[in-house]
């Protein structure tokens, strides 16, 4: 079975968030197995996708399982996945995705760059969580929301962008805090640098310290500063040590996710699901 590893939310090797990538003639092997690979694979997300029948909602079924557990929704491993398609000519145009949260589109255009299409996340304020101060390092907190349900982060704004850079979260304290993990983010210390607001993304209770590009979470970022900055098209820079871009555009109810993609690896898995090798 061939296995790639991408770097989603960027155009260079060894930079942005890298994903797995496993496609599947048909159906999906047991959770079990799916979980196996991806903690094999040991990156923030592994996508696993198969071909639906022509004329439904979907062309693709599409989960996402970090080294821990299955999550609802995953921004980067789309991105990778719909890379690896239209690179491996299997899709052309707009394709759609049958997943956890909905249908989720992806188009990619002549330049490579792939538009996703995902729900936006409502943003609820929300006292900050007893302790914080501490999980954070005594970051001063300006503002703290949560999120849908798909998402589950809470989202915590802080002073400006060099605290969010600087940031040493304590990830064990970090687990008590939300359903799925907390994005830090401030507004862009210079938006002439190509990018108008700051954060980082950390998921410990999912096995992820810090998650380079969350392309999820950006549908929560998206209407959090375009309220704040009044303008509904907005580029993200995520990210410590490893960084990525993410251009959004907010529309209502619908977030539209745009970046780049690059293929690392390309390889094959030898570990065959169950009972594959009798069906052989």
């Amino acid at each position: 079975m061939r296995i790639r590893i991408v770097d989603a939310f960027t155009d260079r090797p060894f930079h942005g968030n890298p994903a797995g990538v496993l496609l599947l003639d048909t159906g999906f092997p047991p959770d079990a197995w799916l979980q196996q690979v991806a903690s094999e694979v040991n990156l923030s997300e592994t996508a696993f996708a198969h071909p639906l029948p022509p004329g439904g909602d979907a062309d693709w079924a599409l989960r996402w399982f970090t080294p821990a557990a299955e999550v609802d929704m995953c921004g980067h491993a789309t991105l990778a996945t719909a890379h690896v398609l239209a690179s491996a000519g299997l899709a052309t145009g707009l394709i759609r995705f049958s997943a956890r949260c909905g249908i989720l589109t992806a188009e990619t255009a002549g330049d490579g760059t792939i538009t996703m299409d995902f729900p936006t996340s409502s943003l609820t304020p929300a006292p900050a969580p007893p302790a914080v101060d501490y999980a954070l390092g005594g970051a001063p907190i300006l503002s703290v929301h949560d999120t849908a349900a798909h998402i589950g982060d809470l989202v915590i704004e802080l002073a400006d962008e060099k605290t969010v850079r600087e940031l040493t979260p304590d990830h064990g304290a970090l687990r008590a805090f939300a359903k799925r993990g907390v994005i830090v983010t401030a507004a862009a210390e210079d938006p002439s640098c190509g990018y108008d607001f700051v954060s980082r993304g950390f998921f410990p209770a999912f096995g992820i310290d810090e998650d380079p590009v969350t392309g999820s979470a950006h549908t929560a970022l998206a209407p959090f500063w375009a309220e704040r900055l009044g303008r509904t098209e907005l580029t993200g820079l995520q990210g410590g040590a490893r960084r990525g871009l993410v251009r959004v555009t907010l529309a209502g109810d619908r977030t539209l996710l745009a970046g780049r993609a690059v293929t690392v690896l390309d390889g094959e898995l030898f570990a065959s699901p169950p009972g594959a090798e009798q069906a052989g």
